[in-house]
């Protein structure tokens, strides 16, 4: 039948044509493996792209895991090898946990976020010795520096300072000063403005960067210490509240500057004012860098004639915080000469009975106990005032 069959073939010219492709079976093979190639081929081109934009956004990404200074490790060539011993190693506890360089690239949005990364854990895995962040706001030189130096000098170890001045200013110190370098990435800052308040969280992030430093205290140009080092170390290591005067103001430069729009999340009950110099634990100081929520209604709604620096941190850290925080200042200010601004004191103001009056100004409570010790440190004196108080240092007991 089958030689019939390729007869008949052979006779119409059909065998021939017949011979001249091959089976069905072996073009689904030729074309399986023609597909196969192009879609390993296509697969590879994707993942190199994929694989080229993540490894840029990574690169790019280190500025705020390893600003400068802070490498994710250093440059070497192929003949020196990687030394996996490095301290820029960040496999190492030591990358994460040395004194970070204060000046870096970082954006405010990188550096708050950076800044809230912090351990859960209560127990430090090394040995931290607590520091207090001496941050200080300034709109340029520090003429009180040599009463400060002073103050510093022999405790090494237990502080850290934070300047931000003016952008266009830059602190002109000897290298052995404890203010060497000491400047943070600033911005303008403008008094009763949003970005006063921008300026005292820039400083909180930067010095949270620092897993030692354990309280925060904001101080000004005009500011001095009216105890010695040791003094006001012991003072607030040990004290168990932040020190945030938060009150319940119903004149109208306190509760006249609330703003109904900021309801329901910030009512007139909950509304406080207090002064701007704060000083904080650590807890507190990542909540206040951290917050997005309350922040932002501040800033739509609070404007001069409502200056946010007096009410931005009393006001939430009483609603969140309220047993924390001790609901008065340790900076002491005179107001009775009236004015907006409290009374600047200068080289014929300095006595002993003025020192007097600050160091025993009134009874206070500290770690829920009454203290005739309230007030750390004193505003405002001006650049006149330096010499007298050098020549009062035994006054303050320094070391």
């Amino acid at each position: 039948m089958k030689a019939k069959v390729n007869a008949v073939a052979e006779e119409t010219g059909l065998l021939g044509v017949r011979s001249q492709f091959p089976c069905n079976r072996e073009w689904h093979v030729r074309l399986v493996n023609i597909l196969t190639y192009l879609i390993l081929a296509g697969s590879s081109i994707v993942f190199g792209i994929v694989a080229g934009i993540t490894m840029t956004r990574y690169l790019n990404d280190q500025r705020v895991f390893f600003p400068p200074g802070e490498a994710f490790l250093s440059p070497q060539t192929a003949s020196e090898g990687v030394d996996c011993s490095s301290k820029e190693d960040p496999a190492r506890l030591e990358h994460w946990i040395r004194t970070p360089t204060l000046m870096h690239d970082m954006t405010d949005m990188e550096l708050l976020w950076r800044a809230s990364m912090v351990p859960l854990r209560r127990n430090y895995s090394f040995e931290r010795v607590p520091k207090i962040a001496f941050m200080f706001l300034t709109r340029g030189s520090l003429p009180l520096l040599p009463l400060w130096e002073r103050f510093f000098r022999d405790h090494e170890g237990l502080y850290s300072i934070y300047v931000h001045p003016m952008p266009s200013f830059k602190l002109n110190v000897t290298n052995t000063s404890p203010f060497y370098r000491r400047e943070i990435p600033s911005q303008v800052v403008q008094w009763g403005e949003a970005n006063m308040c921008d300026a005292e969280r820039r400083l909180l992030a930067n010095a949270l960067l620092d897993f030692s430093n354990e309280r925060f205290i904001l101080l000004s140009e005009t500011c001095i210490p009216v105890f010695n080092f040791s003094t006001i170390y012991t003072y607030l290591i040990k004290s168990k509240h932040s020190f945030v005067h938060s009150s319940d103001d119903p004149r109208p430069e306190g509760r006249g500057r609330y703003n109904i729009n900021m309801a329901p999340e910030i009512t007139l009950s909950q509304w406080r004012k207090g002064s701007q110099w704060f000083e904080v634990h650590r807890k507190l100081a990542i909540d206040i860098i951290s917050d997005t929520k309350y922040y932002q209604i501040f800033k739509a709604f609070c404007k001069p004639s409502c200056y946010i620096d007096e009410h931005y941190i009393p006001t939430t850290l009483s609603m969140q915080f309220g047993s924390l925080i001790s609901n008065r200042s340790i900076t002491w200010v005179d107001w009775s000469r009236g004015g907006s601004h409290p009374a600047m004191f200068g080289k014929d103001d300095i006595t002993q009975v003025l020192m007097e009056r600050i160091r025993d100004a009134n009874n206070c409570t500290y770690n829920d106990q009454t203290t005739s010790l309230c007030f750390l440190f004193a505003r405002k004196f001006s650049p006149s005032a330096l010499h007298p108080l050098l020549n009062m240092l035994s006054h303050f007991g320094f070391d």
